[in-house]
């Protein structure tokens, strides 16, 4: 069974479609829908050609998983074939499309900005890049938990003032939940006055500090493969992360992408645009579930969905469809 063509999908004024980025991903991903789908590993077989990488082998023995250049093109893949899965089974199209960081490369193949064998190339490149951008051991990330984010603001200030390197609020999650990214030492000087201030503070296990002023030499060099790709106006509109607002031209959306390397993650606002926008139901189309779970705690929103699995998209499906008036 192919993907339905986009054109040809009825409309859906309540529900949009969220990609994660990484730390959703994990060995064995995908494994049980590719057994009911053949799109699933006729996807990743698309991708895996583009890069000469054997993607759905990294994906399913998580050999070099967590490497941040495979990371991302199989994140991106694994969330596109769950995209095409939907659209094969007769999935509306949703009313937004929106990323969290690598994700936003995900909803726009999902919107035909990108073709796929060109994003898994842009994205391969862009973990490279980030990763030869500081060194090992130089940079970190945390996640501050239970402080406002002007708390959190000020807490990096003091952080960055006490001369120890630069740190940023880089991922601005949800109510409560600020990431932070940056120089190692100033990272965890910020931890240690968040925790003196009663808040939780997480030191995140990974190689690269995203989203903040570290990343400007990786995004410099990225400028130039993006002018080199060729990319469209999305056919679902795609928030970006930058300003939780919707690019009106190409090259306002090269540079959305180019600067969203080094700019903070705004999905506290761009949940907030969705649910103003009158949508009601959020379906996740990557593997995980962090995303609806953060989406659940909207109050105006009546359904979050994970589509990691058969019966999780069975479920979507029907609860989409029903509210949406396509079936009665």
């Amino acid at each position: 069974m192919s993907a339905k063509p986009l054109e040809q999908c009825a409309q859906a004024e309540k529900t949009a479609f969220v990609f994660p980025g990484q730390g959703s991903q994990k060995a064995g991903m995908l494994a049980e829908l590719a057994t009911q789908f053949s799109l699933v590993k006729e996807t990743f077989t698309e991708a895996s050609d583009a890069l000469g990488l054997d993607l759905w082998h990294i994906a399913q023995s998580g050999e070099g998983l967590n490497q941040t250049e495979n990371t991302q093109p199989v994140l991106l893949t694994a969330s596109t074939a769950i995209w095409r899965v939907w659209l094969s089974l007769g999935g509306l199209r949703p009313k937004y499309l929106a990323g969290h960081s690598l994700g936003e490369y995900s909803a726009l193949v999902a919107a035909q900005s990108l073709s796929l064998t060109d994003a898994v190339k842009l994205v391969h490149l862009r973990g490279k890049l980030m990763q030869s951008a500081v060194p090992q051991g130089q940079g970190a990330m945390a996640a501050i938990l239970g402080l406002s984010d002007e708390q959190v603001l000020e807490l990096c200030q003091i952080a960055t003032q006490a001369g120890s390197g630069q740190v940023e609020a880089a991922n601005y999650n949800t109510k409560g939940q600020v990431v932070i990214a940056g120089a190692a030492t100033a990272v965890q000087l910020a931890i240690d006055h968040a925790k003196a201030q009663g808040a939780k503070a997480i030191a995140l296990p990974v190689s690269v500090p995203s989203h903040c002023s570290l990343m400007k030499p990786a995004a410099e060099a990225f400028a130039d493969a993006l002018e080199q790709t060729a990319i469209e106006l999305p056919k679902v509109p795609v928030i970006h992360n930058v300003s939780a607002d919707v690019a009106k031209d190409v090259v306002a959306l090269r540079l959305a992408l180019k600067e969203q390397l080094y700019r903070s993650v705004q999905w506290t606002s761009t949940i907030q645009s969705l649910q103003d926008q009158g949508v009601r139901y959020i379906a996740e189309c990557g593997p995980g579930v962090v995303l609806s779970n953060m989406a659940k705690r909207l109050p105006q929103l009546e359904k979050t969905f994970a589509l990691d699995t058969p019966s999780r998209i069975d479920d979507a499906l029907n609860t989409i469809l029903v509210a949406e008036g396509q079936i009665v």
